[in-house]
């Protein structure tokens, strides 16, 4: 990919490390092979700065188009260590609910970690301005011209991703794989959507619940979060691109072969199959 083509899709061209442009390649590679991980490939990141140049070195050599942003959180005593509460890592895979109410199929990495995560989707209507920093979260939402019911599909040839922190998340395309897009939520601005009960079921059994407003700020506040966080990185955002804002009911690990469904308080449901990937 040229200088040209890089900056056409947002990405910053700067210099890279090494040893971050090595982790990226070795991610990359089990990517493409469909391959499990059984370690971190390299010296784990000490600071979210060092997994940024790791993830902006993926997203560099992957050679797609960034179609989203998922945002994760951060737990303490992670939060505290590292002075923020979410993560940002890049989406390259979206697919659309079946209307028939069929469970599309969905890849996951078999040897890796996997899950399925409900989770509300905005759509970027406006990009921000690249010389912005801050954001109300009134501004954030002025950005956004439509919010989905949808499912994150979480997962990473590295079978302990989740466990060895948000570093090692934040390397690995925040640790995503795809999303779901279900049904738009009517007059969603005024729907207190925020607040609907969400469930997510795994092969017909309910595994958690949960609400948007309960995390800081809700959807809207991970709106926000990326604009500035990708502000700071010097990635422009275009119209169209949706925004993961986070598992509303919590990371839920599954495996190829199961069923995923989400059930979202305004009526709505979405779900999918997981599938193993398969080598590219």
């Amino acid at each position: 990919m040229t200088r040209a083509k890089r900056a056409r899709e947002g990405i910053r061209v700067k210099s890279l490390t090494d040893e971050a442009a090595d982790i990226a390649d070795r991610f990359l590679s089990a990517r493409r092979s469909a391959v499990g991980l059984a370690d971190y490939p390299g010296a784990l990141p000490s600071s979210l700065d060092e997994a940024y140049a790791v993830q902006d070195a993926a997203i560099a050599a992957w050679y797609r188009p960034v179609i989203g942003w998922k945002v994760g959180r951060i737990n303490p005593p992670d939060s505290d260590r590292f002075g923020v509460d979410r993560l940002a890592g890049p989406i390259f895979r979206s697919e659309r609910a079946a209307a028939d109410g069929t469970s599309p199929e969905m890849p996951v990495f078999g040897r890796g970690f996997a899950a399925g995560e409900a989770e509300f989707l905005l759509r970027i209507g406006t990009a921000p301005s690249p010389d912005q920093r801050d954001f109300s979260l009134e501004e954030a939402a002025a950005l956004i011209d439509a919010v989905h019911v949808g499912i994150e599909v979480a997962s990473s040839p590295l079978a302990a991703i989740n466990d060895l922190g948000p570093t090692a998340v934040i390397s690995d395309f925040g640790n995503n794989n795809g999303i779901l897009v279900g049904h738009a939520i009517p007059n969603w601005r005024s729907s207190d959507f925020e607040n609907w009960i969400v469930t997510t079921l795994i092969d017909g059994r309910e595994v958690g619940t949960g609400r948007a407003a309960d995390f800081p700020d809700g959807a809207i506040g991970a709106a926000r979060f990326l604009f500035e966080t990708l502000a700071r990185r010097g990635i422009a955002l275009r119209p169209g691109q949706w925004i993961s804002s986070g598992a509303v009911t919590g990371v839920h690990e599954a495996r190829p072969g199961q069923r995923v469904e989400a059930a979202f308080g305004g009526g709505f449901q979405v779900s999918c199959t997981l599938v193993a990937a398969r080598a590219e």
